[in-house]
């Protein structure tokens, strides 16, 4: 019988220990969220990110941006955000218009103040193993592995995607745990063998129900990235879930798993922040 990871438990848990910390150590945090233009899923991303520093007692700026915001205009307003002294953490809600260089906006947000861990620097520090922001789903999806009993030490991990924000972190980040990591992609070969061959199997395809339980070893771990609305309007992630659900340990729902955690990671790296600027 398979066990639900509920990322909306963890995930609370998480902010209600922030909660505390903040509280009892005086730790004064503001995070500026920059969104440019009027995409409905960012406006509900931005909204979460306000609610939850609201939650856990952290001040947060909003800019909104037209659409037709030029790229110097939002690498000024990158600047200024850069040099406040009041803000400990920015982030610009992605994606960005086209007219707009994402590489350049990444690169402008200050390594000290990169709360979403996209940064070079920051990734760079992950890839060796020093402290640094680090990339809010993955930092994510390690918390639902840990606070769910799951040891990582020795097992066989599949990661399919490989993507800055999700992929290549996520693997990093279970190599460090000393995890036995292979990376899939779309010129995979014999995908459905490789995965069948994970003890943790790490689904950010972007595909809407892709995995079936073809690709599931027996008993394995499935942590489901994918979030994507069905024509019934319901969500759906990566994952067929009912075909795949009894064949694992532990499966993590959409929605309700990988998402909440997210959120509560970058409330943990605007905390991080705000220390790293007291000492």
């Amino acid at each position: 019988m398979y066990k639900l990871i509920d990322g909306k438990q963890i995930s609370t848990a998480i902010k209600d220990e922030l909660k505390e910390e903040i509280k009892r150590d005086g730790i004064k945090a503001t995070l500026a969220v920059i969104q440019v233009g009027n995409d409905p899923a960012s406006s509900v991303y931005v909204g979460n990110k306000k609610k939850a520093c609201e939650y856990i007692g952290i001040g947060s700026r909003s800019y909104e941006l037209g659409e037709d915001t030029t790229e110097a205009e939002l690498l000024d307003l990158i600047d200024r955000l850069n040099a406040d002294d009041e803000i400990t953490g920015i982030l610009t809600q992605l994606p960005v218009p086209k007219h707009i260089d994402e590489k350049k906006i990444i690169n402008r947000i200050s390594p000290s103040k990169d709360v979403d861990g996209f940064h070079p620097e920051n990734v760079g520090n992950l890839c060796i193993g020093q402290s640094g922001f680090v990339s809010c789903t993955p930092a994510g999806i390690m918390e639902l592995l840990k606070r769910s009993g799951i040891d990582i030490e020795g097992k066989r991990c599949v990661v399919i995607g490989r993507s800055n924000i999700v992929g290549k972190p996520m693997a990093l980040l279970l190599l460090a745990a000393n995890g036995t990591v292979t990376v899939c992609h779309s010129r995979t070969k014999d995908l459905k063998q490789i995965c069948k061959e994970a003890d943790i199997l790490v689904a950010a395809v972007g595909r809407p129900k892709m995995i079936t339980s073809e690709y599931i070893k027996e008993g394995a771990v499935v942590i489901d990235v994918g979030i994507h609305r069905m024509d019934n309007g319901k969500l759906c992630g990566d994952v067929d879930f009912d075909d795949v659900k009894d064949h694992t340990s532990y499966i993590t729902p959409v929605p309700g798993g990988v998402g909440p955690m997210t959120i509560a990671m970058l409330m943990v790296n605007c905390v991080f922040a705000a220390r790293q600027k007291q000492k």
